[in-house]
């Protein structure tokens, strides 16, 4: 088949997209979409009725799956707007509780309506005791996402009072209960990781405070929260919130679609997360500057990147989406320096060679000419090292703040008509075979 776009359009709306069958010379017209930005979508849902042919695209990466208000990406002008406010200001200025408001409900929240939703997350921030049990099931020793994403996906067994997907009140209380509880659980993994005991969590907290309050006080010495540091937590939060269409929200809308609880949805959301080309980007930073091993070493891994035929390659540096600087990493450049600062660390070796990097891809022609940036997991690896956070956590934390992005997604797609998903595939196995008995084979 060829495409054309057709050449007579009466309207924008009446935009149609035309296919032509080279064997029979036949036409098909699609509908073109227009939304609010960015690329025109074909309309292809009676492709296969009108054509008898699926649209083939492994990865789904030229495919809309969705209609969603919630977040932009621009990749090539390095825009990201949530609601269509631009990340920069949002990170910058607002705090994670009035960004969670934001992409769940769409607006941004006037005095009374934030500090009522302050309240509602707050107290639902403790979790059910019997939870502290089911910790004790897990090696001391388990990978902190394993152990979240058995726990989150275990809170249906514990909140079922709040699973009913098609009750409005049922789908707010689970979507504060997932952001509430999401905090608490990270810092539990932490602590069950150590041996140590539970932290509650205090209502006199921030979210960010909060966090690290669980995570690095104990009974017998309280923990005052460095406001740099909580102001560092509470940007990565923002900024990791939400991001479109990517793989653990597309997962999360995918294990909606077939009427799954909230609780199951974030856990799948969890666990596609935890893969290492998506949440676990910022922990293969951290990796990377081990291996690398000092300053001295720089030009000979600089060396190997540039080289296509060395397997070694500079993580944090660049992006699939991005294609000029991503707008999360100006935000967290500057909070890098800050956390660097506060924190007298900059002639820590492993955080002195992260900053010799940084000012290399800056200033290198290679880097700078194929926008070899660094991005935000180049960052936030940095200053999550630097607060003292293990590695094996790093993708905790990207998971406590991307929930909010998750439901708010998962509650788009519930509050509207949906179908459950399908995806078709490329068939390229054995024809219809004859079965052969054991004894003739």
């Amino acid at each position: 088949m060829s495409t054309t776009k057709s050449a007579e359009l009466a309207t924008p709306a009446a935009e149609t997209f035309t296919l032509t069958e080279n064997s029979t010379g036949r036409t098909f017209e699609l509908p073109v979409i227009k939304g609010t930005t960015g690329p025109d979508v074909i309309d292809v849902r009676k492709l296969y009725a009108e054509t008898g042919c699926f649209t083939y695209d492994p990865g789904f990466t030229s495919t809309g799956s969705c209609e969603s208000r919630i977040t932009y990406i621009d990749g090539d002008a390095g825009i990201l707007l949530y609601r269509g406010y631009p990340i920069e200001e949002l990170a910058e200025q607002s705090d994670f509780m009035e960004v969670c408001y934001l992409l769940l409900y769409g607006n941004l929240p006037s005095v009374e309506e934030k500090e009522k939703f302050r309240r509602d997350i707050t107290y639902h921030t403790m979790v059910n005791e019997q939870i502290n049990y089911f910790f004790r099931g897990f090696r001391r020793d388990s990978h902190p996402m394993a152990v979240m994403c058995g726990v989150v996906g275990a809170l249906s067994a514990f909140y079922h009072d709040s699973t009913d997907i098609t009750d409005p009140h049922h789908r707010m209380v689970a979507s504060h209960r997932l952001i509430a509880k999401m905090a608490t659980i990270a810092a539990m993994t932490y602590k069950y990781s150590l041996g140590q005991p539970f932290i509650y969590p205090r209502n006199d907290l921030k979210f960010s405070e909060n966090l690290l309050h669980m995570m690095y006080a104990t009974p017998c010495e309280e923990y005052s929260v460095n406001p740099v540091l909580a102001r560092a937590m509470r940007r990565i939060l923002i900024l990791h919130a939400d991001h479109e269409q990517n793989a653990s929200t597309s997962t999360v809308r995918l294990a909606g679609s077939s009427g799954a609880n909230p609780f199951a949805c974030i856990a799948a959301g969890i666990a596609s997360l935890w893969g290492p080309a998506h949440g676990g980007a910022n922990e293969a930073v951290l990796n990377m500057l081990e291996e690398i091993g000092s300053k001295d070493h720089i030009p000979e891994y600089i060396k190997r990147a540039k080289d296509k035929d060395d397997p070694f390659r500079l993580m944090g540096f660049g992006h699939r989406v991005y294609k000029n600087y991503d707008p999360r990493a100006k935000v967290m450049q500057k909070t890098c320096h800050e956390v660097l600062d506060e924190l007298g660390m900059r002639d820590t070796p492993l955080l002195e060679l992260a900053m010799e990097l940084e000012r290399i891809a800056l200033e290198d022609e290679y880097f700078v000419e194929k926008k070899l940036y660094p991005n935000v997991d180049f960052y936030s690896g940095t200053i999550l090292k630097a607060i003292g956070i293990p590695v094996e956590m790093f993708t905790v934390i990207f998971a406590t703040g991307r929930t909010p992005g998750w439901i708010a997604h998962w509650n788009e797609m519930i509050s509207s008509p949906y179908r459950i998903g399908r995806p078709r595939q490329l068939y390229r196995g054995p024809s219809k075979r004859d079965y052969v008995p054991m004894d003739k084979r």
